[in-house]
């Protein structure tokens, strides 16, 4: 049998992965018909070549093997970040790879994900299974010579400046090839942009490097309104610090910009709410996957109860970030933008926090305790938490509850009220668990537990699954409530409760099923609740738009803190001035309209007219947020300013 020419791996090699992209892309959410597509599809031919380079530079015997190794190792790429994006609805970074060795504590969830997902995975190996079944042993695998090696060479530089310059005389607009390749950093649009294989090697290249996203700095405005002239009768939530001098005396260029970046924002004015609750016990909860959904007068009236009798917020929107599942939680106790490529909240655990809850609580002499019902150390909490100035408990480290899956919140509450409520003034903070993914009654301890209570409900299983586990939430925030009573101190206490993201794990058809819609993926996905409730209080309606950005801010001017609403990147609710919504794609939404970043359109609220401009000034003044919340990271800013 004659054997095809060596040369012809090179053209599989290109082929292989451009047939597993084009797979990949069909079946995630990353765009097929994206205008990426073909720099993308020239980008991925780049790796092809070099497969084929590589693979052919030693005997028949090892050639055979590593160009084996080669698409095995392909497959598997594009195998596991396919299943990643399935559970997560997002893709694992090398940071993730090099810290996530946890994630395979949801085993079940991996296992359950990749059999749901079987045709897929199959699909992507069929170039593999091809190659190691038909194609192996007809090709010639000895080196080849000098030609052809020269000609590999000149494949490679050819494709990559060809594709280089296209990125280059292409659009240069946010979100653009171009900006994802040289200035930007979101992974989920950089799959779609440039490709799943090209975006792992940018971010491997930044994370060696520490590269950090590049912008077009916002005009020194913040959407505020300008200072009235009566300015002695204006107060604001600020510190003593003189931006301007320490500008003028710093020698790091990054610091001096920072230092003139926070001095242009305009703070925030104090108003009606301020100190309203001085002096109180505070509880905060970031809820795992807390939706709208798990709202219902009958099955968790608890949780309607302190919605509708609270502070009732219409327009309250949870986005996620992107890279972590840990990152809501990290806005909505921290008050910055996560940064992209790494876990932020673990990052957070190197630099001073002196503005967050925790730490400003307990300066005050407050009692400042964290609880997780999920293992103690995942995404590395046992270092985030006690930085944020808690004495942090989780299982494995002194919280000692029943090990299931996932763990319920009625019994994390049980084990540790007691612990801090004869210590008034006291702050706990949870992360609950009951809430997460799967949502089904086979392998979710909570929904199990909870599944004759929506056994009649004419609905779908999955969107009876979560109901069930979400009334394991309700559960807990009923004997919360009923603990606080009995203490006698339930007038005297704020509960804030948020969600760390929307229920990824649900179907889109299931979000609609409980819509009685079609849900809006880029905004409507992520409209949630925000809680904040003190016993006996007289409701109020909150039209304003929020985010879980607004939430510190927003609490910390409650509570009469001393805080500088300049340094935080959402604002106080209830202050004066224009509200905004950022989400991860940079998309937003303002009292004025809303603007969706993928279609380019401005959509102005009823009876409102904007200037031509206004979308771009807006988007300007996001990019500053992003920019900003990645170098306080970086640089340990607030250590610089507020020692």
């Amino acid at each position: 049998m004659k054997k095809i020419k060596n040369r012809f791996l090179g053209f599989y090699m290109v082929g292989a992965l451009i047939f597993m992209e084009l797979i990949f892309r069909f079946g995630t959410s990353a765009d097929l018909l994206d205008p990426g597509l073909l720099v993308s599809l020239s980008l991925v031919s780049i790796f092809g070549v070099v497969a084929y380079f590589i693979t052919t530079m030693f005997s028949a015997r090892i050639n055979r093997l590593l160009s084996t190794l080669a698409l095995i190792f392909f497959w598997l790429l594009y195998s596991s970040q396919f299943i990643y994006n399935k559970i997560f609805k997002t893709y694992y970074t090398i940071y993730s790879m090099t810290n996530g060795a946890k994630v395979f504590s949801f085993w079940r969830d991996i296992v359950s994900y990749t059999t749901k997902n079987i045709p897929w995975i199959i699909l992507l190996a069929v170039p593999m299974v091809f190659y190691i079944a038909y194609l192996r042993k007809r090709i010639q695998m000895n080196r080849p010579d000098l030609k052809n090696r020269v000609l590999a060479l000149l494949a490679i530089f050819l494709i990559y400046f060809g594709s280089i310059g296209a990125l280059n005389v292409g659009s240069k607009d946010f979100q653009s090839p171009y900006d994802m390749y040289y200035k930007s950093s979101d992974i989920i649009v950089s799959v779609d942009r440039l490709g799943l294989l090209t975006t792992m090697r940018l971010d491997l290249q930044r994370t060696v490097t520490g590269w950090s996203p590049s912008i077009d700095l916002p005009d020194p405005v913040d959407g505020e309104t300008p200072e009235p002239e009566e300015k002695p009768t204006i107060e604001y939530n600020v510190l003593d610090i003189d931006f301007e001098s320490l500008a003028a005396n710093e020698s790091n260029e990054t610091i001096k910009e920072m230092h003139q970046y926070f001095g242009s924002v305009s703070p925030t004015q104090k108003n009606e709410y301020t100190g309203i609750y001085e002096g109180y016990n505070v509880i905060v909860l970031t809820a795992e996957g807390f939706s709208p959904y798990a709202v219902d007068p009958e099955l968790t009236p608890t949780l309607y109860k302190m919605v509708h009798e609270g502070y009732d917020f219409k327009n309250f929107y949870t986005p996620v970030w992107g890279v972590s599942t840990s990152d809501g939680e990290y806005v909505a106790n921290v008050g910055l933008i996560p940064k992209g490529g790494v876990w932020s909240f673990t990052e957070s655990a190197k630099i001073e926090l002196p503005q967050v809850l925790g730490n400003q609580l307990k300066d005050l002499g407050y009692k400042t305790m964290a609880y997780h019902n999920h293992t103690y150390d995942y995404y590395n909490r046992h270092l985030s938490h006690p930085n944020l100035g808690y004495d942090y408990k989780g299982v494995g480290n002194g919280l000692n509850i029943k090990k299931v899956w996932p763990s319920s919140d009625l019994e994390m509450m049980e084990v540790t009220v007691d612990e801090y409520m004869n210590d008034q003034p006291f702050h706990a903070y949870y992360m609950t668990v009951s809430g997460h993914l799967r949502y089904t009654f086979v392998g979710n301890s909570m929904a199990a537990k909870n599944k004759d209570l929506v056994a009649d409900l004419n609905m779908s299983e999955e969107a009876k699954a979560y109901l069930a586990c979400n009334i394991e939430l309700d559960r807990a925030m009923e004997y919360l409530l009923n603990s606080l009573r009995e203490k006698g101190i339930a007038d005297k206490t704020l509960i804030v409760l948020s969600a760390d993201h929307y229920p990824y794990g649900l179907e889109e058809s299931t979000m609609s099923e409980f819509l009685g819609h079609t849900v809006e993926t880029n905004f409507e996905m992520y409209k949630n609740h925000l809680i904040m409730y003190v016993d006996g209080m007289d409701p109020v309606v909150v039209d304003k738009p929020a985010s879980s950005l607004d939430i510190i801010p927003t609490v910390s001017n409650m509570l009469g803190l001393e805080y500088d609403s300049r340094l935080f990147m959402g604002r106080d609710i209830f202050a004066p001035g224009e509200p905004l919504i950022i989400f991860s794609n940079r998309s937003f939404i303002t009292d004025k309209g809303r603007y969706n970043s993928q279609t380019k359109e401005f959509e102005p609220t009823s009876g409102v007219n904007v200037s031509d401009d206004y979308a771009s000034r807006v988007s300007k003044i996001i990019n500053g947020k992003f920019f900003y919340s990645a170098k306080i990271l970086e640089t340990d800013y607030f250590s610089k300013v507020m020692p």
